[in-house]
């Protein structure tokens, strides 16, 4: 059985710094990715990576900002944000399947972790 299972969302002020964690058990996905979703609107690729790591992609907005990461050892995938805004505030989900992408069919969701960042 497979289970996406996220944490690390907080409450932070702007300028801040989190790092999200996934956890991924049940199977290897050929990627994994972050997507997130502010109230009252649509949810939003941040970021994806390669089983291998190799292959990276991050939505444009977040560049700079946003490093995604993977410890295939502990079956975790990372995102570390730093220089939070208030706009960054958010559900944050992880994604796992095998693309993953602003407009792929996901295969797992998590359930989501707050991330709320305050001026």
């Amino acid at each position: 059985q497979v289970q996406v299972v996220e944490s690390g969302g907080s409450s932070v002020q702007a300028g801040g710094s989190l790092r999200l964690s996934c956890v991924v058990s049940g199977g290897n996905f050929r990627a994994t990715g972050w997507f997130r979703q502010a109230p009252g609107k649509e949810r939003e690729f941040i970021a994806s990576i390669s089983w291998s790591g190799r292959s990276i992609n991050y939505q444009d907005s977040v560049k700079g900002r946003v490093t995604i990461s993977r410890d295939n050892a502990k079956n975790t995938v990372y995102l570390q944000m730093n220089s939070l805004k208030p706009e960054d505030t958010a559900v944050y989900y992880c994604a796992a399947g095998v693309v993953v992408g602003p407009s792929s069919t996901i295969d797992y969701w998590g359930q989501g972790t707050q991330v709320t960042v305050s001026s």
